[in-house]
């Protein structure tokens, strides 16, 4: 009522905030929640945010379909319905020569997918980028959401080496139009390093990876691509590996990564 008397109900309030602020100030902050599923190894982020979009992930039992729906790190996650563990597992990253024939997805649908061969590990793991059913080489498999965020977005732009067997033996003229500008479905790639290996064989050197890159590269170049092996990424190389092999990666190799 006087002035005197707002005072003490204005120094409560000030003291409340004062008292409430550090223990906001510990809380996690909110983080997208495709981000949290990538980080718990459920899925890439792209394959998170499939994930999200069709429904099959629940926050604190609700629905929620938007990808970059910023969440609590604490709230309760689901897919499927089944509890999605709060904190992150342990990180394990392999080297695998993907065979021809097994596509880079966790479900496909009826053929056999790269992540098959770890499924007695126990481990929720997910392709690390991608190579197309008819191709073959180095992948990697990982549950590690930073190093497959580092690894798969385009700023990082980590070189890729793929050797690709082509018909009919390439010309002077195939080469120049490989390493001319292209435009691939609408989008204009960075130039690539084209270099002959052998009368049929070319190696191609990016640091972008559009889907299906090098085949529609081919295509607008009149060669057929009758293999295609990527053989490096970044300062990983096949090695001795063979088709359908893995090993973990050394603390070394993680570091330069």
């Amino acid at each position: 009522m006087t002035e005197d008397s707002g005072h003490p109900a204005r120094s409560a309030s000030c003291r409340l905030s004062t008292v409430h602020c550090p223990l906001q100030a510990q809380r996690a902050s909110p983080e997208r929640l495709q981000n949290l599923l990538a980080q718990r190894g459920v899925a890439s982020r792209r394959g998170a945010a499939e994930l999200i979009r069709a429904g099959r992930v629940t926050v604190e039992g609700a629905v929620v379909t938007e990808p970059g729906a910023r969440v609590d790190p604490a709230a309760a996650l689901a897919l499927d319905g089944r509890p999605i563990r709060t904190q992150a597992e342990p990180h394990h990253t392999f080297l695998y020569y993907k065979p021809v024939g097994e596509v880079c997805s966790t479900d496909g649908q009826g053929a056999p997918t790269a992540l098959d061969r770890f499924r007695s590990l126990g481990l929720r793991l997910v392709c690390v980028g991608r190579l197309d059913k008819e191709s073959e080489g180095l992948l990697l498999i990982s549950n590690d959401g930073a190093l497959i965020q580092r690894l798969t977005h385009p700023r990082f732009a980590h070189r890729k080496v793929y050797e690709v067997t082509v018909s009919p033996a390439p010309t002077p003229e195939h080469l120049r139009r490989l390493r001319a500008p292209m435009v691939l479905e609408g989008y204009r790639i960075r130039p690539v390093q084209v270099d002959p290996l052998s009368p049929d064989t070319l190696r191609f050197t990016l640091t972008e990876g559009r889907h299906r890159q090098i085949r529609l590269m081919c295509e607008q170049a009149h060669l057929r691509v009758r293999r295609l092996k990527r053989v490096a990424l970044a300062s990983l190389t096949l090695g001795c590996l063979r088709p359908g092999t893995y090993r973990p990666l050394t603390s070394a190799e993680l570091a330069k990564l």
